[in-house]
């Protein structure tokens, strides 16, 4: 899909997987794409209903958790975009972690045993559960890799001030337990995810997406305790499958390196197993819709007529 023109609009930025512009400077609207990327790489194909399924779960999860914190979205006009305010970022993201997995994981075994300031207990296994949540905060990179920072960085150089980074710590907990919970009602475990927040006026927003298979890892809960006293790998659910297939043939992101071909039958299967996430992780049946660019633009033209003010602010277009 091309850059739209909106009306007001005062920017746009292409992310890897969404377009994002900005609206008066004062709110956003956020085309979730079919773009699917791996290892810091956009793939050369989109998968159908990639961004319907993602723009779609972040919805259910925003609407579910907005008793513990504000969050950016109004509405969702479209299956795969998104309207909201426009909010000063923290540079950060709050990665939490109810499992050492993944990077975690990784870090352990190379034999450290401390993770962006938090210290690691001894005589853990692959996807074992922590006590308690852990948060091991990243840098939020524009281009290329985050970078792995501990709280004691973030407040010492100001990136976040103290006061506001512990209120970012609360919430981030309070969601994330949340969203264990729904997952359990689901049969699902919510391993690990990230969160992003940001400002209007003093008051912290949830933004972006949250609990989906791009931002987050979920296990089956059914068996997993056998498989942990079995040292079996866990059934997951989440986007490691496209990474696992990528490095099966040979491509990890580095340099030299060839994206496999993506024929008509992987790109098929990588779509059905979105809707399949989607549907385990909501519990709804997941309907196919396909808006046309010129559907999205009269949609979006008419919405952005009526938006509310600025919380707190006199806001009007």
């Amino acid at each position: 899909m091309q850059q739209l023109q909106l009306p007001h609009q005062t920017n746009f930025y292409k992310g890897k997987v969404r377009d994002v512009y900005t609206i008066a400077d004062k709110y956003m609207v956020m085309v979730v794409s079919d773009r699917i990327s791996a290892f810091d790489v956009v793939l050369p194909r989109p998968i159908p209903y990639k961004g319907q399924v993602l723009n779609q779960i972040a919805a259910q999860f925003l609407e579910a958790t907005k008793d513990i914190v504000p969050n950016w979205l109004i509405k969702v006009p479209l299956p795969n975009a998104a309207i909201g305010y426009k909010c000063e970022t923290y540079p950060v993201e709050m990665v939490v972690r109810g499992n050492l997995t993944g990077h975690a994981w990784r870090t352990y075994k190379s034999g450290k045993r401390e993770l962006c300031g938090v210290a690691l207990p001894e005589g853990m296994r692959e996807n074992d559960p922590f006590e308690q949540p852990i948060i091991t905060p990243t840098t939020k990179a524009h281009e290329g890799h985050d970078e792995d920072i501990s709280r004691e960085e973030i407040i010492k150089k100001g990136i976040v001030p103290e006061k506001e980074y512990e209120q970012l710590e609360q919430l981030t907990l309070a969601v994330f337990e949340r969203g264990r919970k729904m997952a359990n009602e689901r049969g699902l475990i919510l391993v690990d995810t990230k969160y992003e927040f940001g400002k209007i006026g003093d008051t912290i927003y949830l933004i972006d997406e949250i609990h989906t298979p791009d931002s987050s890892r979920y296990f089956y809960l059914d068996g997993f305790e056998e498989r942990q006293k079995a040292g079996e790998p866990q059934k997951q659910l989440s986007k490691e499958f496209v990474r696992e297939w990528l490095m099966e043939n040979g491509f990890q992101g580095k340099d030299g390196q060839q994206v496999p071909e993506m024929t008509d039958e992987v790109v098929s299967r990588i779509s059905e197993r979105y809707i399949e996430l989607y549907e385990h992780v909501t519990g709804k049946k997941f309907v196919k819709e396909d808006v046309s660019e010129a559907e999205m633009i009269a949609k979006l033209n008419a919405e952005l007529d009526h938006l509310p003010p600025i919380p707190d602010q006199i806001g009007t277009l």
